[in-house]
C-alpha cells in the first residue's frame, strides 16, 4: 500500500556518456531501464542528456548537473582507460582534486585478490597493472562510494555547492542497474512512496492542435500537478490521421482531469476513438 510522500522529490536526470552510443556502435539501454526503475517507484524522469568522450563537454554537462539542485545519474566513463574521463571531469567541474578513496582502494584490492584466487595465481598488489587499477578508486575529494554488487569496483556520489547530487555508475548495465536501484531505494526511504502515476488519453479525429490548445491550457490550469499532452499522427497504420490527446499525473487527479478533458471536447464536435490507460 502506498504511503504519502514525506518530501517532494527533486527533478531527476540522467547523463549517458560514451562515443560508442553517439556513433551507433552500441544502442543505449540505460534510458529505458532508468525510466522503468523510476516508474516502479512512482517517480518520473525530468531530463536526459547524451555526451561523447570529450573532456570539455563532459565537464560542462556535469557542471550544469551539480548546479541544478537535481538528483542525477551519470552512466559510463569511470574506468581507468585513456577514453575514460568522467572521474577527472567531475573533479574539474567541482573544482576539487582527485584522491584515492580509502574504501574504494580496499574494495579494488579485494577484487584483485578474488581474481588471483580464481585464476590460481599469486596476489601481487604492487604489480604495475594492479597499481593502475587503483585509479578506478580515485574520486573527487569528498565523494562517497556506491557499492557494486557485480564485481566490487565502486561507483561514487558527489554533491555540488548548489545541492545538485550526481551518482556516477559504470557504463555496463549489469553493474549500473543494480547500483541505480540501490540509490533510488535509499531516496525512497526519505521521500516515501509516491502516489501511482498514470496516463489517460483518447484518440481524436478531425481536430487541429491549435484549436485544442486553449482547452489543454485550461485543464492544466484547473488541475494542479497534471500535464496535458498532444501527440498528432498523419499516417498511423490503424487510425490514420488523428491526435492522441491525454493527461498524466497522480492517479486520482489524472482521472478527474481526463473526465474534464473529454467534457471539454464536446463543443468541438470531434469524433472520439479508443481510450488508453498507461
Amino acid at each position: 500500500m502506498n504511503t504519502p510522500m514525506q518530501l517532494t522529490p527533486p527533478a531527476i536526470g540522467i547523463i549517458i556518456i560514451g562515443d560508442e552510443i553517439l556513433s551507433g556502435k552500441r544502442s543505449d539501454k540505460h534510458l529505458p531501464k532508468f525510466i522503468e526503475l523510476l516508474n516502479e517507484r512512482g517517480l518520473q524522469l525530468s531530463w536526459a542528456e547524451y555526451v561523447g568522450d570529450s573532456p570539455e563537454r563532459i565537464t560542462q554537462v556535469l557542471a550544469r548537473a551539480f548546479a541544478s539542485g537535481d538528483v542525477v545519474f551519470s552512466c559510463g566513463g569511470i574506468g581507468a582507460t585513456p577514453d575514460d574521463h568522467t572521474r577527472q571531469c567531475a573533479a574539474q567541474a567541482l573544482g576539487v582534486p582527485l584522491a584515492l578513496h580509502p574504501e574504494a582502494k580496499a574494495l579494488i584490492l579485494e577484487r584483485m585478490r578474488d581474481v588471483a584466487l580464481e585464476q590460481g595465481v599469486a596476489f601481487e598488489p604492487d604489480r604495475d597493472d594492479n597499481l593502475h587499477r587503483l585509479n578506478m578508486g580515485t574520486f573527487p575529494r569528498g565523494a562517497q562510494i556506491i557499492h557494486n554488487p557485480y564485481n566490487k569496483i565502486p561507483g561514487f556520489t558527489c554533491q555540488g555547492a548548489d545541492q545538485g547530487m550526481v551518482h556516477f555508475v559504470p557504463g555496463f548495465p549489469v553493474m549500473a542497474w543494480p547500483m541505480m536501484q540501490d540509490r533510488l531505494d535509499a531516496y525512497c526511504q526519505t521521500w516515501g512512496a509516491a502516489p501511482k502515476r498514470i496516463e489517460r488519453s483518447v484518440i481524436v479525429f478531425g481536430a487541429m492542435e491549435a484549436t485544442l490548445t486553449p482547452l489543454m491550457e485550461r485543464i492544466e490550469l484547473q488541475h494542479v500537478g497534471i500535464k496535458v499532452f498532444s501527440l498528432p499522427s498523419v499516417d498511423h497504420p490503424k487510425w490514420g490521421k488523428h491526435i492522441e490527446l491525454g493527461v498524466k499525473g497522480a492517479e486520482p487527479q489524472a482521472e478527474s482531469a481526463f473526465m474534464a478533458l473529454k467534457e471539454g471536447l464536446k463543443p468541438f464536435e470531434v469524433e472520439l476513438g479508443p481510450e488508453m490507460v498507461r
